[in-house]
């Protein structure tokens, strides 16, 4: 209890100070040298849970500025549960094999949301203060194991179909001259990468070749 207690108090630490991220410093770092997609979607499965751990222990007890603690411990949450979608879609469009991350994922935010649905049950009395952001992360973690238990297959498709969506989106909000430049450098870098002219006669061997 006395580690847990620590922790929790390290995640609130690095959470609430003037610049907020979601992560901590730590974890930040864990997931910098997590390259494996696999098990950087275990590792935010993990700080998903550590989230839910801090949650119970503020609502168990009731008081004064609790009800903030609770909204960001519950916006870190949601943006942990994204950035593992994130991290799915990412390796599926670079065709990497994510079998093992998304076996954990659909069991881990099946329990999740599970937790989730019983605080959302709790009749407490600053849960104005926090209800959004309690229903948007109930909402992500159903929507996000939904996709979790997706055949991959489909997913990979789905992935790709978007990003040659998105890719057609951009270039139509782009002006006429602006897509004109773009396809103008795209062809100078691809001649760049031509084999450089030669002004030697068909099978006159190189100066630097005896």
């Amino acid at each position: 209890m006395k580690r847990l207690a620590l922790s929790a108090l390290v995640i609130l630490a690095s959470c609430f100070a003037q610049e907020r991220d979601f992560l901590t410093a730590d974890e930040t770092d864990q997931v910098r040298e997590a390259q494996d997609p696999n098990e950087r979607m275990q590792l935010y499965i993990h700080f998903a849970k550590q989230r839910l751990d801090l949650l119970q222990q503020l609502l168990s007890k009731e008081k004064a500025g609790r009800s903030a603690l609770v909204h960001d411990v519950l916006e870190d949450y949601t943006h942990i549960i994204e950035a593992i979608d994130t991290v799915a879609d990412d390796a599926l469009k670079r065709k990497v094999v994510i079998n093992v991350g998304i076996g954990v994922v659909a069991t881990s935010e099946k329990e999740m949301l599970g937790s989730l649905n019983k605080i959302d049950e709790m009749q407490l009395k600053d849960r104005s203060r926090y209800d959004f952001a309690l229903k948007t992360a109930i909402e992500t973690t159903q929507d996000s194991a939904e996709l979790s238990t997706q055949d991959l297959g489909s997913r990979a498709g789905e992935v790709a179909a978007k990003v040659v969506k998105d890719k057609k989106d951009r270039e139509a909000m782009m002006g006429t001259q602006e897509l004109e430049q773009k396809k103008a450098e795209q062809k100078k870098e691809s001649e760049g990468k031509r084999k450089a002219p030669t002004l030697r006669r068909k099978g006159e061997a190189s100066p630097d070749k005896p």
